[in-house]
């Protein structure tokens, strides 16, 4: 009978071994490697003929080098005959260019979807992408997970005095309804206003935030920029506690100075990105268990979307 097989590439094989485990089963074998010169080779290491093939790899910093070798290895899997190929994406990389917001820009996230059709994923598992419409993107299914499901989880083992759910932004407010909901809380909003890339402005709170709390919710923290400042504004608002949940710990520029600030009281993130050296702040929830399930249900043509109902 035809059967499935696991891959990782080099960005987060520890996350792939965790996948791996929780199905049961090993890790298949791949050789990569870089010449002298940057370029990357893959030489898969086992037969991959008639096997539906699962590719795990978040196009993470270095994102270029990421995306490349994940392109690479799908190609090599499609030269190797294999039955199937899905790009395991746990951190879409590119996802925040997902439109024309200016004159004379690309869509990156357009070309990234047709970059790995074109080397022959017949299917993509990501989480939490920053924009749902990138799922449109593509011309072969697409299966967007929340990491909300493991933030639940968390936030009910608390026991937090007053809970509230706060959106960062006005982008995000659908996301953070989704998640109040699950919680049966309230919403705050908080409205900012963006001055440049990676700097923001809170402007206004939308919401009675007075001794709860804040539960802000957002998809990823890359500078922790708008984190701390929304964090900073729910505090001068009565806010007697602040969480910072983000599913993907992007984690550059200076996040990890303002992660520090007294403002932010706990920082919660999965583990869609590798994560060295974490703050003592850092919680880190795993999300292995979550796709390893996707994974076996994909396999056996079961529901994907009955997960989150």
């Amino acid at each position: 009978m035809k059967s499935y097989k696991i891959f990782s590439g080099t960005a987060h094989p520890r996350f792939a071994a965790d996948v791996a485990k929780n199905l049961e089963v090993l890790l298949s074998s791949a050789e990569i490697a870089r010449f002298s010169d940057g370029e990357i080779s893959v030489r898969i290491s086992e037969s991959v003929r008639g096997y539906d093939v699962f590719v795990i790899q978040p196009t993470c910093a270095p994102a270029n080098d990421s995306l490349m070798e994940l392109l690479i290895i799908a190609d090599a899997m499609k030269r190797s005959s294999a039955a199937s190929i899905t790009a395991v994406i746990p951190y879409f990389g590119y996802a925040r260019q997902d439109r024309k917001a200016a004159p004379r820009v690309p869509i990156s996230a357009k070309l990234v979807a047709d970059l790995l059709q074109s080397a022959g994923v017949n299917r993509v598992v990501t989480m939490d992408l920053h924009a749902g419409q990138i799922q449109g993107f593509f011309d072969i299914p697409v299966d967007n997970l929340y990491g909300s499901i493991v933030f639940k989880e968390y936030v009910e083992r608390l026991n937090l005095v007053n809970p509230i759910v706060a959106s960062p932004d006005i982008g995000g407010v659908a996301r953070a309804r989704y998640f109040a909901k699950l919680l049966n809380l309230d919403l705050a909003i908080i409205d900012k206003r963006r001055q440049k890339a990676n700097e923001s402005e809170v402007m206004n709170i939308i919401g009675d935030v007075q001794g709860k709390s804040v539960i802000l919710l957002d998809d990823m923290i890359d500078t922790a920029g708008t984190m701390l400042k929304a964090a900073e504004a729910l505090k001068a608002q009565g806010a007697c506690a602040v969480l910072a949940f983000g599913t993907h710990a992007v984690f550059s520029g200076a996040a990890r100075e303002r992660i520090e600030s007294p403002a932010i009281d706990n920082v919660v993130v999965t583990d869609t990105i590798p994560i060295h050296n974490p703050h003592k702040k850092i919680t880190i929830l795993s999300v292995a268990s979550l796709f390893a399930e996707v994974i076996r249900r994909i396999y056996r043509n079961e529901s994907v979307h009955s997960l989150f109902d």
